[in-house]
């Protein structure tokens, strides 16, 4: 069978820069890696690259301007994202924050417009995972995290099934292990007044309630 895509095995409980050194090259460079996150595999681009978005768009079959979520190192990274943040996103991202929680925010102009929401906004997370966030911080740019599926189907969370569904493609696969699965992160719009839950998510409700209301 024939195989396009590059295999990195890591352990995710710690980050190991040397095993990754050349994949933060790869992903400035416009291309795409498929890596393990606290729930889902993640199909990741470096989000400023118009070529590394499209690439992602192409490989999961979706629809150019339906919006891609990102990760990013922690709160200053996110912050040099977003513009016009409201008080509640600092009172929910030092609460939650690293953790299932995707804020939806005004972007600066710094992104591929396809990827962006309605009115320019930008859905970002700091992700649980220790190793993740070191990784961003190396990479220095926002890292596209939507789920390495093509459109329709299911999240994966088993490796062998991620290495069948991507082996022909040109990608780089860092292979961590099955990751946990579960319920997806809770997303909240705080674009609009009062902030709206979108999906409930690992975070119950009520808890972001208590922030919103």
């Amino acid at each position: 069978m024939t195989t396009n895509s590059r295999v990195i095995q890591i352990n995710s409980d710690k980050y190991e820069s040397r095993l990754v050194c050349e994949v933060l090259d790869a992903v400035l460079a416009g291309e795409v890696i498929v890596f393990p996150t606290e729930t889902f595999y993640g199909l990741g681009a470096n989000a400023f690259s118009l070529e590394g978005v499209r690439k992602v768009y192409a490989l999961k079959e979706r629809d150019l301007g339906k919006p891609l979520s990102v990760v990013v190192s922690d709160l200053p990274a996110a912050e040099s994202c977003a513009e016009n943040l409201p008080p509640v996103f600092w009172e929910l991202a030092r609460r939650f924050w690293p953790g299932p929680l995707t804020l939806i925010v005004s972007a600066r102009p710094l992104f591929p417009v396809e990827m962006l929401g309605e009115g320019g906004t930008i859905a970002i997370r700091v992700p649980g995972l220790v190793w993740l966030r070191d990784f961003l911080k190396d990479l220095g740019v926002p890292l596209t995290a939507t789920s390495a599926n093509r459109s329709g189907q299911g999240e994966i969370a088993d490796p062998a099934r991620i290495l069948d569904e991507f082996r022909e493609l040109e990608v780089t696969i860092i292979n961590g292990g099955p990751t946990p699965g579960g319920l997806p992160s809770t997303i909240v719009d705080l674009t609009v007044d009062p902030p709206k839950i979108l999906r409930e998510g690992m975070i119950p409700k009520e808890r972001i309630g208590l922030f919103l209301f």
